[in-house]
């Protein structure tokens, strides 16, 4: 990040190395920013280089990078379940909390438990960005974000990031994305670094109304169906979830096709972490997922308004 080698755009410029420099320190480690989150997981899978690749669950795009990275490869590389036993090369891809429920996993378990064989333990924080989630605490060797969602916060940009704990690790990966050519241009850069300087003001107030809406839900999931609460009939939602990104289930696919198009301030679209609340039914994403699932990301409105 030498202001001197500022001497072509692939290489570095100076709205891109300040952000670098203030996502590390937001982060707790030495940040480095790509194209796009995906950009950013493939720039994982080249750098650690995995003999086998423990995940479970979490968003269909790091397993649709891995797949493509997989292609590329001579060598089998498996993938393993994140409850199987490890070995010594192994990378464990741990999302937490996990899309689109936003369950929580715990860094420690599998930090010990990778660190004990020899491998390497990466945590996709992308549901739990700062102040709320700070992987290097739990043993974590890498941190991923897909900074298109909370640290852009405004659902304007695309950007990946991976925090490592060394500067030579950096580094290392600054020289692979010289060659791999997925940097994040210096528009994005300049967004992103607008979006920075509310972080600290947005993500606070979104987790907060996030749990009092997940909570207010969870009520409504407790009412029988003869009955209901606060407006909402009993026996719709049957199950809820937490953070300021969660997923409720219905109690039939009709319901979860409708409701989306059927609030007044949340925006029926796929993204999260914006500044704007928004709610999907997630199997319009992903293919995969339960078509009882809709997913919410709450943004910073009035409370009130937002039930």
């Amino acid at each position: 990040m030498n202001p001197d080698g500022h001497v072509y755009a692939r290489y570095s410029q100076s709205v891109s190395s300040r952000v670098d420099q203030v996502l590390g320190k937001i982060n707790h480690g030495h940040a480095i920013t790509y194209a796009s989150g995906l950009a950013a997981a493939s720039s994982a899978l080249v750098h650690f280089k995995p003999k086998r690749i423990a995940i479970s669950g979490g968003y269909m795009g790091c397993h649709g990078a891995i797949e493509v990275y997989l292609r590329g490869r001579f060598e089998k590389t498996p993938i393993i379940d994140l409850e199987d036993e490890y070995q010594e090369g192994d990378l464990c891809w741990l999302e937490t909390p996990v899309n689109p429920a936003g369950v929580s996993r715990d860094i420690q378990y599998y930090a010990n438990k990778t660190h004990a064989v020899g491998g390497k333990l990466l945590v996709d924080s992308t549901f739990g960005p700062p102040p709320l989630q700070y992987p290097f605490k739990f043993g974590a060797d890498c941190i991923f974000h897909s900074g298109t969602k909370y640290f852009g916060g405004h659902s304007d940009l695309l950007c990946g990031i991976l925090i490592v704990k060394t500067a030579e690790e950096r580094e290392q990966l600054w020289r692979d994305r010289v060659y791999l050519g997925n940097m994040m241009g210096s528009l994005e850069s300049w967004l992103l670094l607008r979006s920075l300087r509310t972080m600290h003001l947005r993500v606070p107030r979104q987790s907060a109304s996030g749990t009092e809406i997940a909570q207010w839900m969870y009520k409504a999931s407790l009412v029988p169906e003869d009955q209901e609460f606060d407006g909402i009939p009993g026996g719709v939602i049957t199950k809820g979830g937490y953070n300021a990104t969660f997923s409720i289930i219905l109690a039939r696919r009709p319901q979860a096709e409708a409701l989306p198009h059927s609030l007044e301030y949340f925006v029926p679209a796929t993204s999260l972490g914006g500044v704007e609340s928004l709610v999907e039914q997630r199997i319009k994403a992903d293919p995969k997922e339960n078509p009882l699932l809709v997913r919410f990301s709450v943004g910073v409105e009035e409370v009130e308004e937002s039930r």
